[in-house]
């Protein structure tokens, strides 16, 4: 039965994210028909196609490898400028075949009556908003729903009150966590108790379990004089200092980092949430999201290692959407957490993924999303430029200039993709 309970929750784990990213094309769709751009396709997948149906000029299917998704706009690159009226029949370079070998493609298809509707003819304004649709729409069905979990179930939030007072320091990658022979912490010599709410540190007023834990970490081994409400009543404890530890990295959990430690830990509580609640959180997983980002291909690099080399995965690191559904499935078979439980860490699980997608999009690279908003713009301020010096319109910005980067970029996230599935078939992050 458990078995069965976690292939479920899984599979629809996966429909759920495969809705999510049929939604984030239909942000692409949607715009593009409204202002006129030739859009002959919309499938969800990719490689041989399972079903299709055309409506009009556009043909809308089902490929088999349901791993993404498109649209296809008619005419994404001008033509060259010193060949307008035909493709170019030989290429001066490598990097300039690559442009060509692109124009060329996008051209074979077009047709004397499509003038106009070609994607590179529009407005910058009207280019900015279709290619940006698709990360926004990630962007609103993370919103919706987070909000939807976080005003009908709540969320576990860090509350300024002390659950747990650790008594020594022990090494973090210690065996015996017996105190034998080990120093007090600076809590323990402070005199703070469980149950104590914290409302200043070294005077300083604080009203959450983040402003404590980073004046903490910052002070690293100077006094601290924390004023806490015990039974009603204000209380100063013991003056003592904290100590410098290595303790988990605020961005990366993985890495130890030199930093103040006290020793007690926060409680946490189940508490509904609006609008204003889950813009904070997230802000605070948009944070956590780009610095990822920053790291990705590296983290994908030490991923492929230690899968070759047998060394325990990070359980910090990234995973693909395989492992995100394997990670889906757990959640539904554990007997650790309640039915609730399971539901809300699901659709929170949905809502950052939808998250990473559009943040993931934004990035300013083709063929990502981002690389297309970036030469919109360019092209916006370029031309606004002209306008107010009086010159001449410079044209449309030719984004096949980046296929270089483009097929560079391509081949990074293919081959990462390959990695991380193979990581979460063969040795995957395991929750529980």
């Amino acid at each position: 039965m458990d078995w069965v309970i976690y292939l479920a929750g899984a599979l629809v784990f996966f429909a759920l994210v495969m809705a999510s990213i049929a939604l984030h094309e239909i942000g692409h769709l949607v715009p593009g028909k409204a202002f006129g751009v030739k859009t002959t396709q919309y499938f969800v997948g990719f490689g041989k196609t399972l079903w299709s149906k055309r409506v009009g000029e556009t043909e809308y299917g089902i490929k088999a490898v349901p791993l993404g998704g498109y649209v296809r706009f008619v005419g994404m690159f001008p033509p060259a400028k010193d060949n307008p009226t035909k493709i170019r029949a030989y290429a001066t370079g490598p990097f300039r075949g690559l442009a060509d070998s692109a124009r060329a493609a996008e051209w074979q298809d077009i047709k004397a009556e499509d003038e106009g509707r070609l994607f590179y003819q529009k407005k910058s304004w009207q280019k900015l908003i279709i290619m940006a649709g698709g990360p926004t729409m990630n962007l609103i069905l993370a919103f919706v729903i987070l909000l939807g979990v976080g005003m009908t179930y709540g969320t576990y939030q860090t509350q300024p009150v002390v659950k747990g007072v650790q008594e020594c320091i022990v090494a973090a990658d210690a065996t015996d966590k017996n105190c034998d022979g080990n120093p007090e912490t600076p809590a323990a010599l402070s005199g703070i108790q469980v149950n104590d709410r914290i409302v200043a540190f070294n005077g300083q007023p604080v009203s959450s379990w983040d402003d404590i834990s980073e004046l903490i970490r910052a002070n690293m081994d100077k006094p601290v004089t924390l004023t806490v409400e015990r039974n009603g009543e204000t209380i100063q404890l013991t003056t003592v200092n904290t100590v410098i530890n290595g303790v988990a990295d605020r961005w990366d959990p993985s890495k130890r980092v030199a930093a103040g430690f006290f020793g007690i830990e926060p409680l946490t509580v189940r508490e509904r949430t609006g609008p204003v609640g889950v813009l904070g959180d997230m802000w605070t997983m948009t944070q956590q999201t780009a610095h990822a980002l920053i790291g990705f291909p590296v983290k994908v690099y030490y991923t492929a290692y230690n899968l070759i080399t047998g060394k325990p995965r990070d359980i910090y690191g990234p995973m693909s959407i395989v492992g995100a559904s394997r990670a889906a499935g757990e959640v539904a078979s554990t007997n650790q957490l309640t039915a609730g439980d399971k539901v809300a860490v699901m659709f929170t699980l949905l809502g950052s993924v939808n998250l990473f997608v559009a943040l993931f999009n934004f990035i300013p690279l083709l063929p990502l999303d981002g690389g297309h908003i970036a030469g919109a713009l360019y092209e916006a301020l370029r031309r606004g430029l002209a306008k107010l010096r009086g010159r001449p319109d410079p044209g449309y910005v030719d984004t096949a200039r980046m296929m270089p980067i483009a097929y560079a970029v391509g081949a990074v996230i293919m081959l990462s993709g390959v990695v991380l599935i193979l990581a979460d078939l063969i040795d995957p992050i395991r929750l529980f």
